[in-house]
């Protein structure tokens, strides 16, 4: 049973050279980074590999969200194993298949199909990887230092977005696709072995008695019935990923202002925006003012998009762009208050069902975005996309106020 938890106040403002001051964090940090890599370098290889062999756009476009559609199912059913296995043995295993896999993958004895069947099948248990991985944090940095790794571990997902689609195309293009994979299964193994032989062992949290699935989906029902907790999640949820909307709608735009190549320019702003903010407010805001000011930076997710309705150069669109990502910086704001709020046992799988809301809604509201382009021009979709999203931001003010 899911106990009441304290919380408490706010902590005073640590550095990122405090965090980065901690060997084990630097190590977690390290092994997230080749992670990353790993995974963007796969998901272009993949999808190249595939449309190579079927000329088919459509199980390309699969190729590439292969990684993020078994998120859905892991979250849903696996999620205890986040509390009941030791983080680093879910951390190492999870390498070691992602390894496996990817010399699959590389050797090309698979047609088309399987790889996509074989990808989304061993995806599966990433929600408990990541899990494991976030709910680690904690334990290894204490006060503000524990909001600060959460803004680092944001800037390294911003900075190998803007790099890594780059870097990834030139790996392409030097060695192949094929060859690119083996880059994949060589940052998945120094990854476990990083993980393996410089992280300390970490005890288990939760129990191992009753089924997994039983477990995942009782945990996750009383996590979503405190209020408190279902309102932080909701706030971490809703804003973001309804703009994630307007990203699906992008490449039309660009195409329709005449400057198609624009689009590499406008994905990468949004990165580079979600990394400034996350360094800016990290960085020079008190622990106190972050969370003040999580409502209002939640507004500037959606409201930059409202500038869409203008029709708005490419330029002028990028800057809108990049504000909005700035935006994604509130959740520094939420990150002490959500650990507060959730049981010490059930940690594991509490993050790991915010980053499995995350990942699903994110998905279903591209989706979504790329529905209504069919019927609207890019610009109406991406106002429109702001526009709800500063409706969801009004409508959680509670939750994101505290």
């Amino acid at each position: 049973m899911l106990t009441d938890m304290t919380v408490t106040a706010a902590p005073p403002r640590a550095t990122y050279r405090e965090v980065f001051a901690v060997r084990q964090f630097r190590v977690l940090f390290t092994g997230y980074t080749l992670f990353l890599v790993g995974e963007t370098v796969r998901m272009l290889a993949l999808s190249v590999l595939v449309y190579a062999g079927t000329g088919s756009a459509l199980l390309s476009a699969l190729a590439y969200v292969s990684g993020f559609l078994p998120y859905a199912i892991g979250g849903t059913l696996l999620l205890a194993y986040a509390d009941r296995w030791p983080p680093r043995a879910v951390m190492v295993g999870y390498d070691l298949l992602r390894a496996a896999v990817g010399a699959v993958l590389a050797i090309g004895v698979l047609p088309a199909p399987a790889m996509l069947a074989l990808v989304f099948v061993t995806g599966v248990p990433s929600a408990v990887a990541s899990a494991a991985r976030t709910a680690l944090l904690p334990d290894l940095l204490d006060g503000d230092r524990y909001v600060l790794g959460r803004a680092a571990f944001a800037v390294s997902a911003g900075g190998t977005q803007v790099l890594g689609f780059a870097v990834g195309g030139v790996l392409i293009a030097a060695v192949d696709a094929a060859g690119a994979m083996w880059i994949t299964v060589a940052t998945c193994l120094l990854s476990a072995a990083l993980i393996r032989f410089r992280l300390a062992d970490h005890p288990r949290r939760g129990g191992s008695g009753g089924g997994a699935v039983a477990a995942t989906w009782r945990v996750n029902r009383s996590l979503l019935a405190r209020p408190e907790v279902r309102g932080l999640l909701l706030a971490q949820w809703l804003p973001p990923s309804l703009v994630v909307g307007a990203e699906g709608v992008l490449v039309p735009y660009a195409a329709e202002a005449g400057l198609p190549d624009a689009a590499g320019l406008l994905f990468t702003a949004v990165a580079a925006g979600m990394l400034a903010g996350n360094l800016v407010v990290g960085r020079l805001l008190t622990p106190d003012r972050r969370e003040r000011l999580a409502a209002p930076l939640a507004l500037l997710l959606g409201a930059p998009l409202l500038g869409f309705a203008l029709s708005p150069g490419p330029v002028a669109a990028a800057a809108l762009l990049a504000a909005s990502g700035f935006g994604v910086a509130y959740q520094l704001g939420l990150a002490r208050r959500f650990l507060d709020a959730v049981p010490e046992a059930a940690r594991g799988q509490a993050f790991g069902l915010a980053l499995t809301g995350t990942m699903t809604m994110q998905g279903l509201c591209a989706a979504a975005g790329g529905a209504l382009g069919e019927a609207l021009p890019p610009t109406a979709v991406i106002a429109l996309c702001g526009a709800v999203s500063l409706t969801a931001t009004l409508a959680l003010r509670r939750p994101l106020s505290g």
